[in-house]
Formats: C-alpha cells, structure tokens, sequence
C-alpha cells in the first residue's frame, strides 16, 4: 500500500468511524435523557457491555488480531486465502455458538462478576434479563469481525467501517419507537442489541459477496493453518482477557456508587470518539499493511507507514486530549444535560471524563504500537505486557477508592494505558527499522504538543467568555459551537505555521478516497 493510499484507507475508515461515533452520541443523549443515570439505564449498560466484552476476544480482538496477519500474508502469496477465511469463520461460529448457550445460563454469574454493587436490589434483575437478549449479538458481531478483516485486508475499507453505524440507527429506531408505542425501554434497547448484530453481518457479508469472496460455512474441520492460527491468537486471547479484567476492576468499583456506573459510560463514549475515529483508523489500516510488508521483507516501507500513522494520529489525538482536560464541563452538561441527567450527573461525569482524557493519547498509542507485534505474530510479548498493565489497574482503582470514590476506576484506566504504552515501546525497540520513529516524527511531535497546549490555552479563556451562552438553553448549542470552532482555528493555524503537519498528502488522499 503506498503512503497516499494508506493516508486514503485511513481517512475512509476515519469519516465512517466519525459517522457512527455521531450516530452513537445521539444514541447515548438520549438514553440520558430518558433514562438518566437510573437503574434501567445501569442494568442496560452492564447487560450491553457482556456481549461487547467478549467481543474483544472473539471479534475486532484476539481472533482478528491473529487471522489478519495470516490472511494477509495468504493473499499477498496467493495460498488460497479464501479457503482459509471459510474455515476461520465456520470454527469461530461453531465455538461462539456453545459459548452464547453457556452463557444463557450463566446470565445471573456474568451480572455478578461485573457489577456485584448490585446484588440485593433490582438493577441486578434487570440486568440478568436484558443480558440473556442482549448476549446473542456476540455471534453476530464476531462473524461480521471476522468478514471485516476479510476486506480490510483486500484494501476494501468502507462496508466494514459503516458497519457500526448500522447498530447506531437501530438504536435510534428502537429509541423512537418505544416512545412512540409505549415500549418498556429498557426490555426495547435489549431487543436492539442482536437486531442490530443481524444488520451489521448481513452488510459485511453482502459486500464480500460483491468482492468475489465466498465465505459460506462449511463442515467444521480443524486444518493445520486454524491450529496455528489457534496457537497465535491464544496469548492474544489471555491479553484481551487481561484488557477485560481491567475493565471488570472498574466496573465493580462504580457498581458500590448509585449512578457511577452511568457516569463513567456518558464520560467514555465521549473520549471514545476521537479514540475510535483515530485509533480504530489505526488498527484497520496499518496492521494489514504492515503484515504484507514484512512478508516482502519491506522494512523501510513498514517503517514509514508506522511513523505517518503514528504522526497522525497524535496530531488529532493530543489536540482532542487537551480539550477533555480544559472544557469537560461544558462539553458534558451541552450534550447530555436534559431530562432526567441532571446538573450534578454532569458534574460528576465531566471529572471523569477529564481523568480519561489524561490517557486518550495512550490509548491512541496503543494502536499503533501492537501491530508491530502482531504483523509479526508475536502475540506472547502484548499478553505479558497486559499483565503488568492490569496489576497497575487494580492497584489504583481498589487502592484509591477512599479518596477517589468512583473516580479511582477512571484513574486506574488511564494510568494503566499509559504503562502498557511504555512496555509495548521498550519491547518494540529491538524489532529492527520498521520499529523506529524517524527525523520527521521526532520534529513534528514537539510542535504538536505546542500547538495544542495552545489551543488548550484559547478554549479555557474562552469558555469564560462564552459561559452565559453555553448556559442558556437557547444558546448553549451555538455557545459549545463557537468554543469548539475557536478551538480548531487555534490548533490548526499554529501548527500549520510551526509545520508540525503539511496538508498535501491530506488532499491527495482526499482525492482518492
């Protein structure tokens, strides 16, 4: 893939992330304000994140981390790729079948093992109960995971991006509908969830359909590649087991806090977006990329690739950070602050969502650095790596919760992030040139930082300016719209003038996109 196109993949990927992240604050603003920070939205909100938690084995995780590389590579030496998709997607569906059924079962133990705070009371009922439907979508998600892969390694990048977007508007639909026929909400929302996994696999699956790729299941058979692919993506598992872990370290200490758990879902979806924009971007688009390279013995090409996606995504990941530390408040209280979120969920929310910030960069980085490894198939070193990182998390989130509160989840995440960081660094320089950062990204990343700790500057003065509006039900719409704008002007026009980044290959890539 050539500079420009890889600049191309990224921002395609980019612009239909950016869409579903849209989409999915529509989705969360109004779960907020129909339900609040209550128990329903609580019990919905753990319920929803079962299945997406093992889909971070199953799906965009473990599994795809270890069969894009092999897919890749396939292709690239024309070793019937297609066969080997077949009988990844039959064994993964085989085995996620026997697993959702398991976990049916197990519904009340999974509720536990994330939110134990709720025991005794009815968040835990309806939890169990929205988990048992919500929980099928890991199926449906994992085999559209899958297909993704499929096509983002064959340089076919917009099915699998806008496939997100379709669990969004089904959201949405079910929003509006059971406002407008009565529908419980909670039970609705739930009944969202595999409706929605139906719709995303049957889009990815079209597409490949139109791409020449037939995929269609067969007898399950375990061939030599699904055993080494079996053998590469189980450290990959235990890792993402690991990540998880981290995540459950969080949850059960927001769980002890009435209302906690919501407020940290509102704060993550929002940091998520320039997360997801950037750092899925990332992981889409490079780790194919430098897969195919290193089968080619392309070490410079894997290494400028790795620099300019690394390079541009903290160009728009250290800018969106800095904002999340200055003007949390005013981004909260304008987007979900109605109905029943009320002022003090805001506030509550927006000291949450400024400690995320702290490690949005991290979590960019993150994405960046694993494809090293995993192009390389290396996925013992980044399970290792998340064993320390999880220590880290437990330590400060359980350690903290006296002083912190709740907060001491936030804390945890991010200062685990950025310790995972540090290893995945330090493991990475002994991997050769592909590697190492180069004379450009060592001049670009100080002006960068410059460029945002001045925009930082501009939004906190201005956020006092323009305080009145932003208060004004009317006008705070508009008031969020200037502060932002102010923002973006500043952060783009000195780091245009410092060159911390050229817009030419931004507009070649435009052009081929």
């Amino acid at each position: 893939m050539t500079p420009i196109r890889l600049i191309s993949g990224f921002l395609t990927v980019g612009v239909w992330t950016l869409l579903s992240r849209v989409l999915g604050f529509v989705r969360d603003i109004m779960i907020a304000a129909f339900l609040g920070a209550g128990p329903v939205a609580e019990a919905f909100l753990i319920a929803f994140s079962l299945p997406n938690m093992f889909r971070r084995f199953f799906a965009e995780g473990a599994f795809n981390m270890a069969f894009v590389p092999m897919f890749s590579k396939k292709l690239e030496a024309g070793d019937d790729p297609e066969g080997f998709a077949r009988d990844a997607l039959t064994g993964l569906a085989s085995v996620l079948i026997v697993f959702t059924v398991l976990a049916l079962f197990a519904m009340p133990y999974l509720v536990w093992a994330m939110a134990s705070g709720f025991v005794g009371d009815v968040r835990f009922d309806l939890a169990v109960n929205f988990g048992r439907i919500a929980f099928p979508y890991i199926l449906f998600i994992s085999l559209a995971a899958l297909l993704s892969g499929v096509l983002n390694a064959m340089g076919r990048f917009v099915a699998a991006a806008a496939a997100p977007v379709v669990l969004n508007i089904v959201f949405i639909a079910a929003l509006l509908l059971a406002t407008a026929l009565g529908w419980p909400m909670g039970t609705t929302l739930a009944w969202a969830v595999p409706v929605a996994g139906i719709g995303q696999l049957a889009l990815v699956w079209w597409s490949a359909s139109k791409a020449g790729i037939d995929i269609t299941p067969r007898r399950p058979r375990m061939t030599p590649d699904l055993k080494r692919l079996a053998i590469i993506a189980a450290p990959a598992a235990l890792a993402g087991g690991v990540m998880q872990v981290n995540l459950l370290v969080g949850r059960q200490v927001a769980s002890f806090t009435e209302g906690a758990i919501a407020w940290l879902n509102y704060a993550d979806r929002l940091y998520q977006l320039p997360l997801g924009v950037v750092g899925i971007a990332i992981g889409v688009v490079l780790l194919p990329d430098l897969s195919r390279k290193l089968q080619a013995g392309d070490d410079e090409g894997g290494r400028y690739s790795f620099n300019r996606a690394t390079e541009l995504s903290l160009a728009l990941t250290i800018p969106a950070a800095i904002a999340l530390l200055a003007i949390p408040f005013e981004l909260i209280s304008v987007l979900f602050q109605r109905g029943a979120f009320t002022q003090s969920d805001s506030e509550a929310t927006a000291l949450a969502l400024s400690i995320y910030g702290l490690g949005l960069p991290a979590f960019v980085l993150q994405k960046a650095l694993q494809p090293l490894y995993f192009a390389r198939e290396d996925t013992k070193r980044p399970f290792y790596f998340a064993l320390v990182s999880l220590v880290v998390n437990a330590v400060l989130a359980i350690g903290l919760i006296s002083s912190f509160g709740f907060l001491a989840a936030a804390i945890g995440t991010s200062v685990a992030a950025w310790a995972m960081v540090l290893l995945l660094w330090l493991g990475a320089r002994s991997m050769g040139p592909a590697a190492q950062f180069d004379a450009r990204f060592a001049d670009r990343l100080p002006k960068i930082m410059i460029a945002s700790i001045g925009m930082g500057l501009v939004l906190v003065a201005f956020s006092g300016v323009l305080a009145p509006m932003i208060a004004s039900a009317g006008l705070r719409y508009i008031g969020l719209a200037l502060l932002i704008s102010l923002g973006i002007t500043s952060y783009f026009g000195t780091a245009h003038l410092t060159g911390a980044f050229t817009f030419g290959e931004l507009r070649q890539a435009l052009k081929r996109r």
